[in-house]
């Protein structure tokens, strides 16, 4: 009999080791062995997902290829068949939608869901996801699920037991669970927000929940306060079915490149040929940025970055890509070896429609206006050919379409796809 249920409900459904298990599923064979998914080393890959076979030696998520290599020599690497990975997520979100209309993908393999009861169902929460779990297993995958009371909550709890794992934190004893726990175990806190909080002497998410919110704040700024409420377990949670404009913190788009790049032209293409993808997501997203970031990484421990506003949003890189090369010199010096390039650009608002379409091979393609009337803007009709070309590799591949320094600099960029992003094409 399932326990009883008051107040909110709210899952985390987390696909163990998912592409891996996907490879494993498609390939019986390597059922029991450890699987790799990810990049080549001598193209400085690195490791997108490892089947807990392979987790037994020490390999994870993020780590260089060729120390997942030294670690595991015998596992059976594959670049994944990252189509196959979103068919079969497809089907789990399906799953879950057939329970509740309040589900959030926050990833490839992760999202979270509202069971709360009396909203679409009077079952349990504890069935409901039990039920899942077993539909999930029909798939012929498996999944983690956290239940608690906000989002938090159920974070944590879907890492505590896995794979194929259930924890359900029932409302009430949120403080009592959390409280062991590191700081770290919350999500948010990265390492440098842990080394601050030991620094204060603040160990476990019990030591957090105790915190003066003042001192909090004086610390951490607003987000002081925040971090104690959560450690606390008093969050409020809301499941959104789709992300608004106004909480998409940032696109980016980075590329690691086999061989270091040294010179101007080679890392201004780079930068560039990133802006373009990170173009195609904001006009995909229907959003338009006012400031562009530049991070470039010298090594596996130096990495620099720099900011700037812009005169206007714009989801056009040929507007913001052009501020990033701009940011170069302020943080790089020609000859100096550069292995990752990415751009991000953030401070969103809705994007408006831009009313001129221009196809790709017109006559007047790229060419401007002999009297522009006054509230033109510029780098219109390079927008428009962008926005053609999205099309154009909408409809034929991503690779039916290629600039110069595209095919140039690209062919020199890791092997290692995009890992977990929902809509990755």
């Amino acid at each position: 009999m399932a326990l009883p249920w008051s107040g909110k409900a709210i899952g985390l459904l987390d696909l163990d080791a998912f592409f891996a298990s996907v490879e494993q599923l498609d390939h019986p064979e390597w059922r029991g062995k450890p699987v790799i998914v990810g990049g080549s080393a001598d193209r400085r890959g690195v490791v997108s997902t490892a089947s807990y076979e392979a987790r037994r030696f020490g390999v994870h998520s993020a780590m260089p290829s060729w120390q997942a290599e030294r670690l595991c020599p015998n596992a059976i690497w594959t670049r994944g068949h990252y189509d196959r990975y979103r068919e079969m997520s497809r089907a789990v979100m399906s799953l879950i939608l057939d329970e509740t209309p309040l589900v959030e993908q926050v990833s490839i393999d992760e999202a979270f869901f509202d069971v709360t009861p009396g909203r679409y169902s009077r079952e349990s929460p504890i069935a409901i996801c039990r039920r899942l779990q077993r539909r999930v297993a029909e798939l012929g995958i498996t999944c983690s699920i956290g239940l608690g009371t906000n989002k938090t909550i159920a974070k944590i709890a879907s890492e505590r037991q896995k794979p194929r794992g259930m924890t359900v934190v029932l409302p009430g004893t949120e403080a009592q669970f959390l409280a062991p726990l590191p700081v770290g175990a919350m999500s948010g806190v990265g390492s440098a927000t842990e080394a601050h909080l030991r620094e204060m002497g603040i160990r476990t998410l019990g030591d957090l929940a105790r915190q003066d919110e003042e001192r909090m704040q004086r610390s951490f700024g607003i987000q002081g306060p925040r971090l104690v409420e959560r450690a606390a377990g008093r969050e409020v949670s809301t499941v959104r079915a789709e992300a608004t404009p106004a909480e998409v913190k940032f696109v980016s788009n980075e590329r690691t490149f086999a061989h270091d790049l040294t010179s101007e032209q080679d890392v201004t293409a780079a930068i560039r040929m990133v802006s373009s993808l990170v173009g195609t997501r904001l006009r995909r997203k229907g959003l338009r940025g006012q400031q562009v970031t530049l991070k470039l990484r010298f090594s596996l421990k130096k990495t620099r970055t720099a900011q700037r506003q812009l005169d206007g949003p714009t989801d056009d890189e040929h507007v913001f890509g052009a501020a990033a090369v701009e940011l170069l010199s302020g943080i790089w010096q020609p000859g100096t070896p550069v292995r990752l390039v990415g751009v991000a650009v953030s401070g969103f608002g809705p994007a408006r429609p831009h009313q001129q379409r221009l196809e790709l091979f017109s006559p007047n393609a790229g060419e401007k206006d002999e009297a522009p009337q006054a509230d033109a803007r510029p780098h219109r009709d390079l927008r428009a050919l962008s926005v053609a070309a999205d099309e154009v590799r909408a409809r034929f591949g991503r690779d039916a379409l290629n600039m110069g320094r595209d095919l140039r600099i690209g062919r020199d960029a890791s092997d290692t796809s995009p890992m977990n992003k929902p809509d990755e094409t």
